[in-house]
């Protein structure tokens, strides 16, 4: 086994809109003291922690992601390889990162997409941030892939959607923030609706397995509720993952952290 090189790592996973839960499970842990040493995320998870490593606090990525509506961060496309845009999510991530790699972040970053031509998981933590990062988010079918150095990547959760491997053997404690639970669903209709659902399933694959891994799991059931092309209830998700987190974090649990 590798040897221990962090105390907290911190994997998020992706769910979309979803992933506003994450910040609020972020400022729980900060609440109590706790900052994590390296994150690992996937898709909204890359989002928050990109974001996160890059120095802002959980509350400032909050309004930084929900400053403008929907339509704002989503726009039909007419290219043959995705039906939506990322433009917006793009922008603000041209607009706020003051890290251009992840050599420059304040918090070690590992950012999960999917190789589409070979077929594997990818996971980056060296050179250019926003590429490995929008690829990271860019679902099948509803966004276009991204090409880096002649690859061409969708979003991680395709094969790896609470990615613990690149850390799980680094650090002493591992806590997981999953926000993707998936439940009954009676309509579905539409292309993006069934394309929205399909993905969610996929993304939901092994969570057992892996929730094993961690010290700290946290995975809101209540998330099921909201869709995860819905930015318009970020105050809702936030309030939900602090919640959830703060119903886990009890002093002894706090203590064995804070005292390692």
């Amino acid at each position: 086994m590798a040897e221990e090189q962090y105390n907290i790592g911190l994997v998020l996973s992706g769910g979309g809109a979803r992933g506003f839960a994450h910040l609020g499970l972020i400022q729980a842990l900060n609440d109590e003291g706790i900052f994590p040493d390296i994150i690992s995320g996937t898709s909204a998870g890359a989002l928050a922690g990109v974001l996160y490593a890059d120095g802002y606090t959980p509350r400032e990525i909050l309004h930084l992601m929900n400053s403008g509506s929907r339509l704002n961060f989503m726009r039909p496309a007419f290219p043959r390889e995705g039906l939506l845009q990322i433009g917006g999510i793009i922008n603000i991530l041209k607009s706020s990162l003051r890290a251009k790699t992840f050599e420059e972040l304040k918090i070690p970053l590992y950012v999960t997409a999917t190789d589409l031509n070979n077929g594997k998981a990818e996971y980056f933590s060296k050179g250019s941030l926003i590429d490995p990062v929008i690829a990271s988010a860019s679902i099948p079918v509803l966004f276009q892939p991204v090409q880096i150095n002649n690859i061409f990547y969708v979003d991680g959760g395709v094969l790896d959607n609470l990615p613990v491997r690149p850390i799980e053997k680094k650090c002493r404690f591992l806590i997981g923030s999953f926000v993707n639970p998936v439940g009954y669903m009676e309509k579905i209709n539409g292309l993006i609706n069934i394309a929205e659902r399909t993905f969610m399933i996929s993304m939901s694959k092994d969570i057992v397995e892996k929730s094993k891994k961690f010290n700290l799991f946290i995975a809101p059931p209540e998330l099921r509720n909201f869709k995860i092309l819905d930015p318009e209830k970020a105050e809702d998700l936030f309030d939900i993952g602090y919640k959830a987190t703060r119903e886990k974090l009890d002093n002894a649990f706090v203590k064995s952290i804070l005292e390692a």
